[in-house]
């Protein structure tokens, strides 16, 4: 997973697909220039799976993407109490990793996306 978003990010998942002639999900391209492009359930994937790697009680924890009232979108991870600390990291470098990686895949899709912890 974090390869195939690496590659994503550095842009050469499109170039390695476009010249085998398959998308990122393995199907056939057929005129070699189709690319599935990632979408923000795929970022919802992605820091789901982060924040569950990350906390003592993964059954607990919940992600949903909102809209804020200035039309960004918002992606909210809930959490228990004691598991907000071990997401937001010694002073917060690990939630602002993952709002970079976040923010870098977004500005792919031209959106704007922020990543917040909600307690």
């Amino acid at each position: 997973m974090f390869k195939t978003l690496f590659k994503w990010l550095s842009g050469k998942l499109s170039a390695e697909n476009s010249a085998k002639g398959t998308c990122s999900c393995g199907c056939s391209a057929g005129n070699g220039t189709a690319e599935r492009v990632a979408s923000i359930e795929d970022l919802e994937r992605f820091v789901e799976y982060v924040v569950r790697q990350l906390v003592d009680d993964p059954d607990a924890v919940g992600v949903k993407t909102e809209v804020a009232e200035n039309g960004t979108k918002v992606i909210r991870i809930s959490c228990r109490k004691e598991d907000a600390g071990k997401i937001i990291g010694k002073k917060g470098k690990t939630i602002i990793a993952l709002r970079a990686l976040v923010g870098s895949a977004a500005g792919r899709l031209q959106e704007r996306i922020s990543v917040e912890v909600v307690d």
